[in-house]
């Protein structure tokens, strides 16, 4: 796996400033982390929570992208200088986010539906702005069809990479991607490709790795949530470390024991299917009202349950 590149999907609350850098410190470092999803706002650059996020000191020793969410062009130029200015090389564009509050706004995968308007959109973005932009898209709103006119928008522009998750927006997460799709885009594509979607484990990386041995590009969101050492055999060692570390930041970082509990409680969703017959624990993880206890319960897990090799 070391001559691909692979990059870490942004996950709203979950691959916060702490969660990346504890990540490349217990495990080895991935290609690029991306910031979840930044707003433009009228009245000034960013919110104090995404202040926190895109801090060059957070992200220090990690090749972190932000990435923007609107369907304003003016709101992605003004947010991207200031992103420039702080130092960054490179933004993303939403285009894939499924959530219906934000694609009732025609943002996210929700402008996909607007064709012409996503071109206008790409048109004033990329005559204003001097640095790399990078979309990250599904394949339509509703029909697949739709693929075949975005892909041919996204070939008039100087893409820094294409990242695509095969999907339709009203698939949300249902059903298996379209790897179609992709296919069309390995063929018909002028940008540099990457793909998300659905890789949760080795074997299904390699599954894939096996069909497109061209593509060189991975992102992974859900599959390094549920795994953090997914791409480098990680041990139970390294995730009791990944695990007490991330806790003990986040205290320092000054966040209330209830807050971390929540956090640990969301990634918990995921990380239970790390480990074999550990669903029982789950249920208790849920049920804990304070971090003494939820240690206790996650210290079983460790004691009783390995982990799932796929």
């Amino acid at each position: 796996m070391n001559d691909y590149r692979y990059y870490f999907a942004p996950l709203e609350g979950i691959t916060t400033w702490v969660y990346r850098q504890t990540h490349a410190q217990v495990y080895r470092p991935l290609d690029k982390y991306f910031i979840p999803f930044i707003e433009p706002h009228e009245k000034r650059d960013f919110k104090k929570k995404e202040l926190k996020e895109i801090l060059p000191e957070h992200n220090e020793g990690i090749c972190a992208v932000p990435q923007i969410l609107t369907k304003q062009a003016d709101g992605f130029i003004k947010v991207a200088r200031a992103l420039q200015k702080l130092g960054y090389q490179e933004v993303n564009l939403n285009l894939g986010c499924p959530s219906r509050t934000v694609t009732s706004k025609c943002k996210g995968s929700g402008f996909l539906a607007l064709p012409e308007e996503l071109k206008h959109f790409l048109e004033e973005i990329y005559g204003a702005l001097d640095l790399k932009i990078s979309i990250k898209t599904r394949i339509g709103k509703e029909d697949p069809e739709e693929f075949h006119k975005l892909l041919e928008i996204y070939n008039q522009f100087p893409l820094e990479e294409l990242i695509i998750h095969p999907r339709t927006q009203t698939d949300y997460y249902n059903h298996t991607p379209r790897l179609s799709c992709y296919e069309e885009a390995i063929k018909k594509s002028k940008n540099p490709l990457c793909y998300n979607g659905d890789l949760f484990t080795a074997s299904k990386i390699q599954e894939f790795q096996q069909r497109f041995p061209e593509e060189r590009c991975l992102m992974l969101g859900r599959g390094l949530i549920l795994n953090p050492g997914l791409l480098c055999d990680g041990t139970k060692q390294q995730f009791e470390q990944f695990h007490d570390t991330l806790i003990q930041r986040y205290l320092e970082e000054g966040l209330e024991e209830n807050n971390v509990l929540f956090k640990m409680k969301e990634l918990w969703f995921y990380q239970i299917h790390l480990f074999k017959g550990a669903e029982r624990y789950g249920k208790k993880i849920k049920k804990v009202r304070g971090l003494t206890e939820y240690r206790e319960v996650v210290r079983e897990v460790l004691l009783e349950c390995g982990i799932q090799t796929h």
